[in-house]
């Protein structure tokens, strides 16, 4: 059978792209319809020039997919760093929002050196070292933040607000005074985004909903005249309220250069001395990489190949795309998942379906400029939001809940730190509580962060994996490794008999690598019956034994 399955696993390198040029030009292309609006508007919504995210897909597409260590993940420009760029522009500009701009590709510069390093260094595991609930409220906090930015711009109203609590507040007051014709832009393109996953047509659901979301924006935008300075009088408001007079103007369109040359701008380093920039630096360091990981991991899962990727050598092609993108002005890129899950259900067989998702890229901003200057904003920020809403939607409580009340509790500590701090400090947050809990519930303080256990092999064909003490997100590196270096094709045994508390990041690994390992021919056997489960839920933290300490 797995050489049926080798038989089959699409070639690399150009006899890969003679190989599947047909179906992973067809991918790229289809991925391009969606990246076109989420890059444009990811840029803006970053306190960006829009040119900055075309560059990036451009980048990402074109030179990062020929080196990095992956074949289905698309490379770009994401909603998960919205709020570390935008932040960097604002705190290190001053108020000068160009001047920002260059502080901040400064900050990704120095950002990609380090994850270059990283990546030399082989910290692709870098996703193992952050609790799962933690990372996930991460997540959701930022989506919540792109809603409350957002919001407001789909609904074309401009308004100030002190902290992220004002600007989900004063939502309902921006949907009372919207611009009528910039909310119906916006209000019907969220509205597709939601209901268009739900026709039961086949072929209609095959289009993109944001290529619809797209037309149906530019289609509305002709009718309302956005490219020139009008006062639009609604039937409505002739009728009710003749008071009410709303200003068009061209400032509701993206704004992009008609030069190729105008899209380019460069760093300043003025500020490499600052704790600010260095603030800057880590977050969109420890945020991209992250992200990157996972999304790279995620995207394995659904590879019908079953290849895995090299997280050492993506972190490094990331790290490497985002030094040449902070020099010419561009913003940094990761695996982004949306778009990757895309390119797998459209058949995308190699990394050449990013390639040409990249070249196309470049082609239609070289060819119709003018045609990206019709998008109105408000199609762009009713992307977004909707795109803050499956970062933070309510299913994503449930889920967690679902893995216990301590993850709920770590996941909540962690969105309510990012929201009312920053986002380093809300993870440090939802970590410290996490380290809290464990210790609350009887882990041995030197046990934190140092794992014993031991791999015998009682047989030829049987290797043994014995826990002694408790496996953590904090400590169980050492353990992953070791894991990783077996050789395919035994019986593994996790003897968890003489272990005191294994956590839900340590169980999900042991989960994800068994289903690997069982795919190459090998057996995964699990010894030990919990003393305790914290829920119901396969791989919840358990206690296997009671604290024996005297």
């Amino acid at each position: 059978m797995n050489d049926i399955l080798n038989q089959q696993i699409p070639k690399t390198g150009l006899a890969g792209l003679k190989q599947n040029w047909q179906q992973d030009l067809q991918s790229g292309f289809l991925v391009f319809l969606l990246a076109l609006p989420l890059c444009l508007g990811i840029a803006i919504a970053s306190g960006f020039p829009s040119s900055a995210g075309i560059i990036t897909a451009v980048i990402g597409g074109i030179l990062v997919s020929r080196f990095n260590g992956s074949q289905l993940t698309i490379m770009g420009p994401a909603a998960g760093l919205i709020v570390v760029i935008l932040g960097a522009v604002q705190t290190l500009g001053e108020g000068d929002a160009m001047a920002g701009y260059r502080y901040t590709l400064a900050a990704i510069v120095v950002a990609s050196l380090l994850q270059i390093v990283l990546g030399v260094y082989r910290a692709g595991q870098l996703g193992a070292l952050f609790p799962a609930s933690v990372v996930h409220g991460m997540l959701a906090a930022i989506g919540i933040i792109i809603i409350a930015k957002q919001s407001h711009i789909m609904l074309g109203v401009h308004t100030e607000f002190d902290s992220i609590f004002s600007a989900l507040g004063q939502i309902p007051h921006s949907l009372m005074n919207s611009t009528p014709g910039i909310a119906m832009i916006g209000l019907s393109g969220l509205f597709i985004l939601f209901f268009w996953p739900l026709l039961k047509h086949p072929k209609l659901k095959k289009i993109p909903a944001p290529l619809i979301v797209l037309v149906t924006g530019m289609g509305l935008g002709q009718y309302y005249g956005l490219q020139h300075e009008h006062i639009h009088l609604f039937l409505l408001d002739q009728a009710y309220f003749n008071s009410h007079q709303h200003l068009i103007e061209p400032e509701f369109l993206v704004d992009i250069p008609d030069q190729l040359a105008s899209f380019f701008y460069f760093p300043d380093f003025s500020k490499v001395m600052t704790i600010e920039f260095w603030g800057a630096v880590i977050a969109i360091c420890l945020v991209g990489s992250l992200e990157s990981l996972l999304s790279a991991v995620a995207i394995d899962k659904l590879d019908p190949y079953q290849r895995v990727s090299n997280l050492d050598r993506d972190l490094i092609a990331v790290g490497a795309g985002n030094l040449l993108c902070g020099f010419i002005g561009g913003l940094p890129m990761i695996a982004e998942i949306a778009r990757s899950s895309a390119n797998v259900d459209n058949g995308a067989k190699t990394s050449w379906a990013n390639f040409f998702h990249g070249l196309v890229f470049f082609l239609f901003v070289l060819l119709f400029p003018h045609f990206i200057h019709s998008i109105p904003l408000a199609t762009l920020a009713a992307l977004l939001v909707y795109t803050g809403y499956r970062l933070a939607a309510p299913k994503h409580f449930k889920e967690v809940f679902d893995i216990g009340i301590d993850q709920l509790c770590l996941f909540v500590i962690t969105i309510i730190g990012v929201l009312a701090t920053d986002l380093l400090i809300g993870v440090a947050l939802g970590i410290a509580s996490k380290l809290v809990i464990e210790l609350l519930r009887g882990v041995w303080l030197n046990n934190i962060f140092k794992i014993y256990f031991k791999i015998s092999r009682p047989t030829a064909h049987i290797i043994s994996i014995e826990l002694q003490g408790s496996a953590l997100f904090s400590n169980f590196m050492p353990l992953r490794k070791a894991v990783n270096k077996l050789e395919p094709g035994k019986t593994i045994v996790f003897n968890f008999s003489n272990g005191y508390m294994i956590d839900y990041s340590v169980m999900q690994f042991i989960d994800d690598f068994s289903r690997d390992y069982k795919a190459q021919g090998g057996k995964i056997l699990k010894i030990g019956r919990p003393l305790e489960k914290f829920s119901d839920h396969e791989l919840a933290a358990r206690l296997m034994t009671a604290d024996d300490r005297k």
